[in-house]
């Protein structure tokens, strides 16, 4: 049976919501901060899980996966390069998913955009990664990661190179443009994430604009 959400002939695709980090910008722990009525994790899981057939979180320990607001059927995954970052996250996800496909997302990016989602969920097919870069620079904990790219990940991670694209001469990158990305999402507030007080104040009022 096909996924009500997957195309016929794509492989599936395994949600990794990247949750370990501790949000010292913030002050306290920004995947549980209130949002529109819920935890900025469940509003983030909520908007990858029609797209995906199952949530892996990423956290640090097992005690930060006791603190989050998840349901019995998302995964769990604990950090296998504890001090590996953003890259040590998307590799635990990655190592954890039972599908060949990751959709990964930070767990404070309160406005992904379903139809940019399913365009790059449609772009993969002879690809190891598509990532999309608005500007200058790419956007790596908004993108797709085939298990392809675990080898190169982990030697980044041995050699503790945790820049994100790093690895990405390594594998096959599919990068979207921005003028692609603006088809689907013109302000491009996909990619807005919250590491700061201020940063939650503009959120909360840009979420105030979309109602």
């Amino acid at each position: 049976m096909v996924h009500p959400t997957e195309a016929p002939g794509q492989e599936p695709v395994t949600g990794i919501i990247l949750a370990g980090g501790r949000s010292r910008r913030l002050g306290r722990d920004k995947a549980v901060e209130p949002f529109g009525g819920q935890p900025f994790i469940r509003r983030v899981i909520e908007r990858v899980a029609p797209l995906t057939s199952e949530i892996v979180v990423v956290v640090a320990d097992s005690a930060r996966a006791d603190s989050l607001p998840l349901e019995p059927a998302h995964r769990i995954a604990v950090d296998i390069f504890p001090e590996g970052g953003s890259l040590g996250g998307i590799f635990s996800g990655l190592a954890a998913a039972e599908n060949p496909w990751g959709l990964v997302v930070a767990c404070d990016m309160p406005f992904l955009n379903r139809d940019l989602l399913e365009h790059m969920l449609a772009q993969r097919e002879g690809w190891d990664a598509v990532v999309p870069q608005p500007g200058s620079f790419p956007e790596p904990t908004h993108a797709l990661y085939s298990r392809a790219c675990l080898p190169s990940i982990e030697a980044r991670l041995q050699a503790n190179d945790l820049k994100i694209s790093g690895f990405f001469d390594q594998v096959r990158v599919k990068y979207l443009a921005q003028e692609e990305i603006e088809t689907f999402d013109p302000a491009l507030h996909s990619f807005f994430n919250v590491n700061s007080p201020e940063d939650l104040e503009l959120a909360r009022e840009l979420a105030v604009g979309e109602q």
